[in-house]
C-alpha cells in the first residue's frame, strides 16, 4: 500500500483505461437522465439529475480511527449539521463504537459496519457476525474495501460469499471495487473492476440493498483523486457492465459512488458527473462540517425547473 501510494504521487493524471468503445463526451449522452424532486422548501423547484434512478448516497468510513471522546464530538457535529434531504447518509465507525454512535446519532444518518464474518457466528475468534450487527441496530456493511483486499488478503470469492450472507440476513451492502496503480498503468482498470464485480454478481440475487463504491486504490489516502472525467468513465463502464451482465433495471437502480481522497474542495466537481451517484469518504468523514459539505454537494446535480 505504501509503495502504491508513493508511485501514485508521481502519476496522478494517467488514464490507463482500455476502452471498449468511443468516449461519450456529451453530458447525459449514454443513459436516460433521472430526476428526483427536491423535498426542501425553496422558492423555485429543483430536481436532482442522475444517470441512475437511485437517491444520492454519501457514506463515511471512519476506519480504525477515533476514541469515545473524539467520536462524541463528531456525532455532535453531525447532529447539528444541516444535511440536504435528497441524500441517503451512512457512517461506519469502528466496531467497538457502533453502539455508542447508534445510541447518540440522529436517525437522519444510518450506521454501517466496516466488515462482517462470512456466515453465522461461532468459534471464529475476532470476528463479528451479521446477526450481531443487526442486534445493535446496524443496517449496513462495507465489503471489498482495498485495505481488506490488499493488506488483509481477502480475495474476490471470499468477499462475494461475505456479501451473499450479509444480504441474506438483511444487512445492506456497500460493495467496493477498484484497481491498483500498476493495473491502471497497464490499461487493466476495466478488467480488474469487472472481475471484482463478477464475484459480487455471482453471489448476489437481490440488488435492491446494494451500493457499488468505485475506489481506485492509488487515490485512497494519498491525497490524489481521480479526475472527474476518469471517475465518470469507470462509473459509466460499471453501469454498462451491470446492464449487460445483470439487467437494465439493476443498472439503473444501483447507485455507483466514488471514493478516494474525496473532500470538501473536490466533491462538487465530482458530483456533477452523471454516473457518480455519491461518495464513500475516508479521512474527510472524520470532520463533521467537511462531511456535511460533501453530503450537500448533491446541489451540484440539481437543476431548476
Amino acid at each position: 500500500m505504501a509503495a502504491a501510494a508513493t508511485v501514485a504521487s508521481q502519476l496522478p493524471h494517467f488514464a490507463g483505461l482500455r476502452r471498449a468503445g468511443p468516449t461519450k463526451s456529451e453530458p447525459f449522452s449514454h443513459a436516460a437522465v433521472h430526476f428526483r424532486l427536491d423535498q426542501s422548501r425553496r422558492a423555485s423547484r429543483a430536481v436532482v439529475a442522475m444517470a441512475g434512478s437511485g437517491k444520492f448516497f454519501v457514506g463515511g468510513n471512519w476506519k480504525c480511527n477515533g476514541s469515545k471522546e473524539s467520536i462524541s464530538k463528531l456525532v455532535s457535529d453531525l447532529n447539528s449539521a444541516t444535511l440536504d434531504s435528497d441524500v441517503d447518509v451512512v457512517v461506519a465507525p469502528p466496531f467497538i463504537y457502533i453502539e455508542q454512535v447508534k445510541n447518540s446519532l440522529t436517525d437522519r444518518i444510518e450506521v454501517s459496519a466496516q466488515n462482517v464474518w462470512i456466515g453465522k457466528g461461532g468459534a471464529y475468534t475476532g470476528e463479528i457476525s451479521a446477526e450481531q450487527l443487526l442486534d445493535i441496530g446496524c443496517k449496513w456493511v462495507i465489503l471489498g474495501h482495498s485495505e481488506r483486499r490488499h493488506i488483509i488478503g481477502e480475495d474476490d470469492q471470499f468477499i462475494g460469499k461475505k456479501a451473499a450472507y450479509a444480504l441474506s440476513q438483511n444487512l445492506k451492502l456497500i460493495a467496493c471495487i477498484g484497481e491498483l496503480l500498476e493495473e491502471r498503468e497497464a490499461g487493466k482498470t476495466f478488467d480488474v473492476c469487472f472481475k471484482q464485480m463478477k464475484a459480487f454478481a455471482d453471489s448476489i440475487t437481490n440488488w435492491q440493498d446494494v451500493v457499488i463504491a468505485y475506489e481506485p486504490v492509488w487515490a485512497i489516502g494519498t491525497g490524489k483523486v481521480a479526475s472527474p472525467q476518469q471517475a465518470q468513465e469507470v462509473h459509466a463502464a460499471v453501469r454498462d457492465w451491470l446492464k449487460t451482465n445483470v439487467s437494465p433495471e439493476v443498472a439503473s437502480a444501483t447507485r455507483i459512488i466514488y471514493g478516494g481522497s474525496v473532500n470538501g474542495g473536490n466533491c462538487a466537481e465530482l458530483a456533477k458527473q452523471e454516473d457518480i451517484d455519491g461518495f464513500l469518504v475516508g479521512g474527510a468523514s472524520l470532520k463533521g462540517p467537511e462531511f456535511a459539505t460533501i453530503v450537500n454537494s448533491v446541489t451540484s446535480k440539481k437543476v431548476t425547473v
